[in-house]
């Protein structure tokens, strides 16, 4: 199914966060989806608000980190999303999300994303040992049930600092744009 583009110029892409090792390096993902002619607002979590730069990221996308809700009568801080990344996924996200709880931002944004119609990606990023649990393979079933697009990024052992190097930043992307009738340029950085 593809998508229309809210902008005749640039589609908008909510990146979500969560408290994962290799949070800090989002950076990664947003300068890629520039260079693909996205324009990028991202979402922390709570957890995942302590593991990156907000400074750095407002700089470089030109829009304020969100983590909290808005007071009513507020401006809204971004345009409605294209398409949504959540990366890096948490467990802790990736089933709170699946079960529907909506208790941050981050997930009230992505339980929304289902009745929107708004294409969505994930890429989990979680060691083994929880990867092994049986919800969260519920989880991440569900999420695929719904439309939800799954990275295919490999838990990593626990303990073992997450292979963070490798972690394919990219694929979120390479997920969405068939979504908004885009070619994906597959495999870049």
């Amino acid at each position: 199914m593809t998508v229309p583009i809210s902008s005749d110029l640039t589609p908008f892409l909510y990146v979500i966060v969560c408290g994962c090792g290799n949070a800090g390096d989002i950076g990664t993902l947003i300068d890629a989806a520039q260079k693909r002619h996205w324009d990028v607002g991202v979402i922390a979590t709570p957890q995942g608000f302590g593991f990156i730069d907000a400074e750095a990221i407002a700089t470089l996308t030109g829009y304020p980190v969100r983590s909290a809700w808005h007071a009513p009568g507020d401006a809204r801080s971004f345009p409605p999303a294209d398409a949504i990344a959540v990366a890096p996924a948490s467990f802790n996200t990736v089933n709170k999300w699946a079960a529907g709880i909506c208790d941050t931002l981050a997930l009230s944004v992505l339980c929304e994303s289902h009745g929107l119609g708004t294409p969505t990606a994930v890429l989990p990023y979680v060691n083994s040992a929880l990867a092994a649990h049986p919800a969260y393979r519920r989880s991440l079933e569900l999420l695929r049930e719904t439309g939800v697009l799954i990275g295919t990024y490999e838990p990593h052992r626990p303990k073992a600092g997450g292979g963070a190097h490798r972690f394919p930043w990219h694929e979120a992307l390479d997920l969405l744009e068939p979504r908004l009738g885009r070619r994906p340029v597959s495999g870049s950085p």
